[in-house]
């Protein structure tokens, strides 16, 4: 891949080869902030196997343009009669492909997050193999302040990174966290400065994609089959969580919750 970026999802995802053997997704969605909407999400997913199948790149790098990274789910302009269902079937479908095609990823995968990284933006990144981060950016799940239940697969990818207690603060609190934070909590894996953020990026990527072919495959699995087989839930447990999640969709607490941060005053909450 050589040129300029390619560009997908009408200019909102582009793909370059920025190193031998490295290509780099790049969120770029400014009017929203990066916000994840449906084509951008199918994008990811579609590259990403379409990469899989490609002995050339042996390390993906996902990172944001205009100085962020992502605000999350794009669903702030979703009308009121079908927030319910076009929402859950947002999140629930090309937002959970695109997750599942970037831990499914065989050659290892990395975040550089030049600006805030917010909600599903968040653990977006926390897909990734390795997180880079911007000294003095802000990560954060909102959930709590906009009446939403997340989903049980995506807190458990929280637990497993940062444990219980980090998991507790970050969604029960709902307050953003600095990028100093994060890498103490675990959530990032390096911080740079404005002038080292892509230098750092490219050095971990090539170094990365220069390892050896079959230990990195391997080992990514043998990784990911230890996190995916620990603490299984029985059916009717995973049941009743996801009815939770799809219960705070439907509720009058989420409407008034995502009225309330776009317009930056504190939520009138009903407990409905």
């Amino acid at each position: 891949m050589s040129g300029p970026p390619e560009q997908l999802a009408d200019g909102k995802l582009l793909v370059d080869e920025p190193a031998e053997r490295v290509v780099r997704l790049t969120i770029s969605n400014p009017a929203k902030r990066n916000a994840l909407d449906h084509p951008i999400l199918d994008a990811i997913s579609a590259t990403l196997a379409r990469l899989a199948d490609d002995d050339g790149a042996r390390c993906v790098i996902v990172t944001g343009a205009h100085g962020m990274f992502s605000a999350g789910y794009d669903i702030g302009e979703i009308p009121e009669e079908e927030f319910e269902q076009r929402t859950e079937r947002l999140v629930a479908h090309p937002f959970t492909e695109a997750i599942d095609a970037l831990e499914a990823f065989p050659w290892p995968t990395l975040a550089m997050l030049p600006g805030h990284t917010i909600g599903g933006g968040l653990e977006l990144a926390l897909a990734c193999d390795l997180r880079v981060a911007l000294d003095g950016i802000k990560l954060g799940m909102p959930p709590a302040k906009l009446g939403l239940v997340y989903s049980h697969t995506g807190l458990r990818r929280f637990i497993d990174a940062i444990g219980a207690a980090r998991t507790r603060e970050l969604f029960l609190l709902g307050r953003y966290i600095d990028a100093a934070t994060a890498l103490q909590w675990g959530l990032v894996t390096r911080v740079a400065g404005e002038d080292a953020l892509e230098a750092t990026t490219l050095d971990l990527a090539a170094e990365l994609a220069g390892n050896a072919p079959l230990s990195q495959r391997g080992n990514k699995r043998v990784i990911a089959a230890l996190l995916a087989h620990e603490g299984e839930l029985p059916e009717d447990v995973e049941q009743e969580l996801i009815e939770l999640r799809r219960a705070s969709f439907a509720s009058a607490d989420m409407r008034e919750g995502m009225k309330a941060f776009a317009e930056r005053r504190p939520a009138r909450w009903q407990g409905r």
